[in-house]
């Protein structure tokens, strides 16, 4: 059994998704305004009417998705509002207001797992004080937010997947800037220094090997988890 919560953009007691009526799911319905947005319960799945108002049903989606919440969105439509939902409106399905109660069933079940599945899916490596998340390349020290570069990103991404290993400044262009980088190694040592300069007290992670290169300088009892 689900919880399920419904934005409704129709007055009255009906519920925006007729389906819903014979399922096991527990049902909440509240009304489609922005206000509603913030204070919403937390749900398995959030269903948002766009039967009468795409424009607002839109509007909607894309503002609940800066809230905070996490539960997949299955958008309510009638046949002809099909035709203008895109990737833009940020939702996980679509339903046709008319679908039956196995389809309806269907669709919660697909999208929760898929969610599950997501969550799951860890993007994250954290390892000696810092976190790397590799989805939306940023990168955190205890908590604080790393002002990086993508090429920043990139080294410091290379040093945590590969703990210990030392580099020479010709290996680390060959892997972080690529074999086309006409630059010389000298550009090695000024993003090394600038990203020392960024960790703060954890610059000492990135060691100098002298007349051979850098490394990662993991805490051998914390493994590198990814």
């Amino acid at each position: 059994m689900a919880q399920l919560l419904v934005f409704s953009s129709a007055p009255g007691g009906s519920l925006a998704l007729p389906a819903l009526e014979l399922l096991s799911h527990r049902v909440r319905q509240i009304p489609a305004q922005t206000a509603q947005l913030a204070s919403a319960p937390g749900a398995d799945v959030v269903f948002m009417d766009g039967r009468n108002d795409l424009a607002q049903a839109k509007a909607l989606c894309r503002i609940l998705a800066t809230t905070g919440h996490e539960a997949p969105v299955v958008l309510i439509v009638t046949e002809g509002g099909l035709a203008a939902v895109t990737s833009e409106w940020g939702v996980d399905d679509v339903v046709l207001v008319s679908a039956g109660p196995a389809e309806v069933d269907a669709r919660i079940r697909l999208v929760i797992g898929r969610a599950a599945a997501a969550a799951s899916a860890d993007t994250s490596i954290q390892t000696s004080g810092i976190t790397i998340d590799e989805a939306s390349y940023s990168a955190k020290v205890g908590g604080r937010a790393l002002d990086l570069t993508y090429k920043e990103f990139q080294l410091l991404h290379f040093f945590a997947t590969h703990p210990s290993r030392v580099f020479t400044r010709e290996q680390l262009l060959s892997e972080v800037w690529g074999y086309d980088y006409f630059g010389g190694t000298r550009t090695v040592d000024v993003h090394v220094r600038r990203l020392r300069a960024k960790l703060g007290d954890l610059e000492q992670l990135i060691g100098t090997v002298r007349n051979v290169g850098y490394r990662f300088n993991v805490h051998e009892e914390e493994p590198i988890a990814g």
